[in-house]
């Protein structure tokens, strides 16, 4: 029921010149030709078919991989009757080729959150908050903070999903206290991923495309960490203040599991060094350190280190000794999300096809030159709540507005924490809202929205006041 006003806007976006996508084909507009329009309603048509997956449990990378598949069809054919029988195939290269980088990226950071998550790092972190006695205001901004500063090298859904862990097993009499508690762990994941490169896929984009440079991201800490705490602080005052039984569950970290963090620090050191000293793409830095895992999986293969299937039943891993076998990173490469990773497969191509049937002139005259660049990138945000950032980010960087660094850091400002106005806007808060068993719910979610928006915008004018000589 929920999920109606985003159909609706979703709908309407791309029948406005403001979703309009980028076009690199030559004297050929496609914006009010049939297949421009059959196009457009495929991928209304899949897109639809994401956002009630939660209802139909319809995998969301199965409609968007049709889609692009036939949008891409499409175009193909368009362009043999003009006699461009080449356009079509250079433009999926160039797609495919994006999606590749993004692919692989995203395959090694989510091997080694695996291996971490089996070696029992987050298992470990868990158990020492619920054993400490921290009272349920503690446990708030405890929970909050740790979000903000995790997603920034795991992703917000991990993150979301650790800190959820927590919240529930500590607050399982007070179900005001869990539904704040996930509220807030929600806007600090979204926020703390807006200010590194690694710490969403919106920022993962930017940075990849080269338009800023890796450190430069670090000038949205404060921004992002307004957009966390103003929201916080008022929450707060609705805590409820009481202190919770401590829960005696303590878990040790298996053998390797703080080698294994130090090999993912490495690995991110590759990719900056990479990308800054050498100006090669820096997937093929995380690809080097997808080797440091490999040899240390080697490693504790050698001196008998097993692996066990791991399963979930809300108290934390349970192993399952009867399927334990040699540490193999294979095996950790298989438990990546897959579903995920293919849907960006769906969404790149699909949007790329998008952008190659004309829609990017009319989309940037009207976003970046008639509304301007500002006004344009708050409306990012603001979409980012209601559609999924992915597909915004992308088309933005399609269109690639002239604009100056902070207009750039403000676009990636919004994507990021703009998903946080809804419940369904960012994977933490639809997790979540399956992880909590009903008591963080959309509504629960979107009483707190004028309050989430005060920290949004919020966080936009500090980003305008202190990082103002960017915007020159």
């Amino acid at each position: 029921m929920f999920h109606l006003p985003k159909v609706v806007l979703t709908s309407l976006l791309f029948l406005l010149p403001g979703v309009a996508f980028s076009s690199d084909t030559p004297g050929l507009d496609l914006t009010t030709h049939w297949a421009g329009f059959l196009s457009l309603g495929i991928f209304v048509v899949a897109y639809v078919l994401v956002m009630t997956e939660e209802f139909t449990h319809l995998r969301k990378s199965k409609p968007v991989i049709l889609a692009a598949g036939l949008i891409w069809s499409i175009i193909a054919y368009v362009m043999m009757t003009q006699n461009l029988p080449n356009v079509a195939e250079e433009a999926v290269r160039h797609n495919i080729l994006e999606f590749s980088e993004l692919f692989f990226f995203l395959l090694v950071a989510m091997t080694y959150i695996n291996a971490m998550e089996e070696r029992e790092v987050f298992g470990a972190l868990r158990g020492w908050l619920t054993s400490k006695g921290f009272s349920y205001v503690q446990l708030f901004w405890i929970t909050g903070l740790l979000a903000f500063f995790i997603s920034p090298v795991a992703d917000n859904l991990t993150t979301a999903l650790l800190m959820g862990a927590v919240i529930l097993a500590v607050g399982a009499n007070s179900p005001k206290f869990v539904s704040l508690a996930f509220i807030n762990v929600v806007v600090a994941a979204n926020a703390g991923g807006a200010f590194s490169p690694f710490g969403d896929i919106t920022t993962l984009m930017v940075w990849q495309k080269g338009i800023l440079h890796f450190t430069e991201f670090f000038a949205l800490f404060l921004p992002a960490f307004v957009n966390f705490a103003l929201p916080a602080l008022i929450m707060m005052f609705f805590i409820p203040k009481e202190i919770p039984e401590a829960l005696e569950h303590k878990i040790e970290m298996r053998r390797g599991a703080k080698r294994i963090i130090f090999l993912f620090v490495a690995t991110i050191a590759t990719a900056v060094s990479m990308h800054n000293f050498l100006h090669m793409p820096p997937v093929l830095g995380m690809m080097i350190g997808l080797t440091y895992l490999q040899f240390f999986a080697y490693y504790l293969k050698k001196t008998g280190e097993l692996s066990y299937d791991i399963g979930n039943q809300g108290e934390g891993a349970i192993y399952d000794e009867s399927k334990a076998v040699t540490f193999d990173i294979f095996n950790k490469i298989a438990r990546a999300e897959w579903d995920t990773l293919l849907f960006f497969f769906g969404i790149i191509l699909a949007v790329g096809g998008l952008g190659t049937l004309g829609y990017l002139a009319l989309a940037s005259d009207v976003m970046y030159t008639q509304w301007g660049a500002t006004n344009a990138n708050i409306a990012v945000g603001l979409l980012s709540s209601i559609v999924d950032n992915i597909p915004v980010m992308f088309a933005v960087l399609t269109m690639n507005p002239d604009m100056s660094s902070g207009q750039w850091l403000l676009v990636t400002l919004t994507a990021g924490v703009g998903g946080s106005l809804l419940s369904v806007g960012s994977a933490a808060g639809v997790a979540l809202m399956g992880q909590s068993k009903g008591q963080y719910t959309f509504f629960s979610h979107l009483k707190w929205t004028p309050v989430i928006a005060l920290g949004y915008f919020a966080s936009i004018w500090v980003h305008m006041q202190f990082n103002a000589h960017l915007f020159t």
